[in-house]
């Protein structure tokens, strides 16, 4: 990771550089691509999901220089345009995971190719996207079974850092990010940790734990009292330079836009207590709050409703927090908050299992979640959410042309992606998995 004080070339680019030298078979992670000169493409004769519309039987979809130019049933082919065949295939916008930490990490088992945290408790101006990897053997991994953008998260500590949204496509962090900082991510304290870990404790165990609790939460309003009052600083400085000056703060910095109510703040706390303390501490400060995590929502659905609260709701294929708790309960989550109008999105909190994420919107559907909104919970739902669904999460003219081509249902395992496109242009569907199967099966 690094801060916005400083940049430099993040420990998963070394990782990405020995494995290349180590093995012969090495999958590219960024695309051929020729700024300002991407292709006109046009896909026929297939059923195009838009997902913010009904389907449309026999479509065609239109796309050049990276957007989608048209979406109908009998769409104008320009002259010139590449064209595809679709028949008996699916054309579906771009899945959407809205909580990872891919580019970020290469090789888990290996420290020296983990780039998530920075030290200390109190980390506002770690920022996630100065640090991915474009060359990480995950994303190619990622992007073949159709998901095309993701948010990478900082990790670690109280306040980790600013995430970012970003394509998986592209030579550069900079020419990945499709838009940063998306919010502010914090890790609420909580008095338990670990999911099952409910059994009581020894008194002096319990007080040790209260009191790590307390300091922690005064830690994270301390500083957000204190970016309150800088940004009151910095805004009188701005509007008077006769004002007296005030020492820059990069922490602080940080955390202006977010105590402005201009980035939100994306709190992670899945226990009913630690929701409605965090619930309670955004109130407070006048955050604009997004919930991440919320294994417990169905415990607090009024306070979600009434404070207007988005839930990313994940990783669903885990374990329930306890051991009385039931099997069924992360699977129903979002069913829960579908059936009461609060907004959510789906996430799997990985990163090289970030593959999977249309299984687990999978999970939601086979557990009550109508079919349509659970791909619209990997799609347009968190480009709502965090204010980019005038660029992609929908199959609608103008919009980034990320699209998938399948030949069945994304949510069902046994699909396969025949063809990505992303900002127009199309990925090859390879990764380090496709060309080692491709080696070995001609091994004599």
């Amino acid at each position: 990771m690094s801060s916005t004080s400083s940049a430099r070339v993040p420990r998963s680019f070394w990782a990405a550089a020995v494995l290349c030298c180590a093995s012969s078979v090495f999958a590219q992670s960024v695309i051929l691509n020729n700024p300002g000169k991407k292709p006109t493409v046009a896909i026929r004769n297939a059923t195009i999901y838009p997902v913010a519309s009904a389907p449309i039987p026999n479509g065609t979809i239109v796309f050049s220089n990276g957007l989608i130019t048209a979406v109908a049933a009998n769409a104008a082919i320009p002259p010139g345009a590449t064209i595809v065949d679709g028949t008996g295939l699916s054309v579906y916008p771009g899945l959407i995971d809205s909580g990872t930490t891919l580019g970020l990490t290469e090789v888990s088992s290996v420290a020296g190719t983990v780039d998530t945290a920075e030290l200390g408790d109190l980390n506002p101006n770690a920022r996630a996207d100065v640090a991915v990897n474009p060359h990480s053997n995950l994303i190619p991994v990622t992007r073949i079974n159709g998901v095309t953008t993701v948010i990478t998260a900082p990790q670690g500590g109280i306040i980790s850092g600013q995430d970012a949204l970003i394509q998986l496509a592209g030579w550069t962090p900079r020419e990945m990010a499709l838009k940063s900082p998306v919010g502010m991510h914090v890790n609420f304290p909580s008095m338990r940790s670990g999911a099952l870990d409910e059994q009581p404790q020894d008194e002096e165990a319990e007080q040790e734990a209260k009191k790590t609790y307390t300091k922690n939460v005064d830690k994270l309003r301390d500083i957000f009292r204190d970016a309150q009052a800088y940004a009151k600083a910095s805004a009188a400085r701005a509007l008077d330079p006769k004002v007296r000056r005030f020492d820059r703060d990069v922490l602080l910095d940080a955390l202006v836009p977010v105590v402005m109510g201009r980035e939100p703040v994306v709190i992670h706390a899945d226990r009913e207590q630690d929701i409605r303390a965090a619930i309670q501490f955004a109130d407070d400060y006048k955050l604009k709050m997004i919930l991440a995590g919320g294994d417990d929502v169905a415990r607090v659905i009024p306070e979600l409703k009434s404070h207007n609260i988005p839930v990313l709701l994940g990783p669903i294929l885990a374990l329930p927090q306890r051991e009385d708790d039931p099997y069924d309960v992360l699977f129903t989550n979002a069913k829960t908050l579908h059936d009461n109008g609060i907004p959510f999105a789906i996430r799997t909190s990985e990163d090289h299992n970030a593959r999977n994420l249309p299984y687990h919107a999978a999970a939601c559907a086979a557990f009550g979640l109508p079919k349509d909104v659970a791909l619209k919970a990997i799609t347009i739902f968190p480009a709502q959410i965090f204010g980019v669904a005038d660029r992609i999460g929908s199959l609608e003219t103008g919009k980034l042309a990320n699209i998938i081509v399948t030949d069945g249902d994304p949510l069902e395992i046994r699909t396969n992606v025949k063809r990505v496109y992303i900002g127009g242009e199309e990925i090859p569907m390879e990764s380090n998995q496709t060309l080692l199967y491709e080696k070995f099966r001609q091994r004599p």
